[in-house]
């Protein structure tokens, strides 16, 4: 490896990380550096992408692995200002689904697959089950994953909104959804504003994440209070609340009004046509 991409490659590892966690050296390439560049954007000009885009995303969503290629998810792009207005509404008025120029909802969906079975006459008895479900969930996310690595590869910046599931049956009503079909989350493809932070999101270290043969957790907790360091000066330069690592885990997951109603999530699926046996 060259000089200038050593250096590049420790200048995105320490973005990612902080300089007092760069991982051990290794191969690099022009698509690690983009993958790593990632940051969420929360604020997008109005200006389109060049027309052909959202078909090319879908194309490389598309290209991701799925499970025995049953390929059990859908994608929706949502253009009508009044259902963009009521989408932003369920998640907790974020604004920038309404700016954004491109917005995806991505569905698990087994119902296009109970179809196929219906026409072919036969039953297929392994859909009610959690694991289909689940593969449906994996599938989607997945696709979604490539699509967002495809649009960063276009110079556009993205975001998940995973909000969407605080009113999944609202959202099933006003996006007309089948039974077999749940909106799993939100994305906001676009051009990112100006105005708007791309600071690049420190991760745990890979010390904490990364385990060799078993599951072991020596040296997690020095290893986390130095990252709630690295975490809390990141949320005070970009973010409303200024949390360190662990105090938002806990804000988020110690009380269950911090769900926003997804507490109800597995009874709500079982009324969406998925019944989780």
């Amino acid at each position: 490896m060259d000089h200038v991409a050593n250096q590049q490659k420790t200048e995105a590892l320490a973005l990612r990380y902080g300089a007092d966690a760069v991982p051990a050296a290794g191969p690099w390439n022009d698509h690690i550096a983009l993958l790593l560049s990632h940051r969420s954007v929360r604020g997008y000009r109005p200006d389109a992408p060049p027309e052909g885009t959202l078909e090319t995303l879908v194309a490389t969503a598309q290209s991701a692995a799925t499970s025995s290629n049953m390929q059990t998810w859908s994608v929706l792009s949502v253009n009508n200002p009044a259902a963009r207005a009521e989408l932003a509404r369920i998640a907790n008025d974020q604004k920038h689904i309404q700016q954004c120029p491109l917005f995806l909802v991505w569905l698990a969906d087994v119902a296009r697959n109970q179809r196929v079975a219906a026409e072919e006459g036969e039953t297929l008895e392994a859909a009610p089950y959690l694991e289909a479900f689940l593969v449906a969930a994996i599938d989607a996310a997945l696709a979604a994953q490539n699509a967002v690595v495809a649009a960063e590869s276009l110079g556009l910046s993205t975001v998940y909104i995973g909000a969407l599931r605080n009113e999944p049956e609202t959202v099933s009503r006003l996006l007309g959804l089948p039974d077999g079909v749940v909106c799993l989350f939100g994305l906001c493809i676009g051009y990112a504003a100006e105005a708007t932070s791309n600071e690049v999101k420190p991760r745990l270290p890979q010390s904490i994440v990364l385990h060799h043969e078993t599951y072991a957790t020596t040296g997690e907790t020095a290893e986390r209070h130095a990252y709630d360091l690295r975490m809390g000066a990141f949320s005070r330069r970009n973010e409303v609340s200024a949390d360190d690592w662990t105090r938002r885990v806990i804000r988020r997951m110690g009380k269950i009004k911090a769900m926003n109603g997804r507490h109800t999530l597995r009874s709500t699926l079982e009324r969406l046509g998925f019944p989780l046996r």
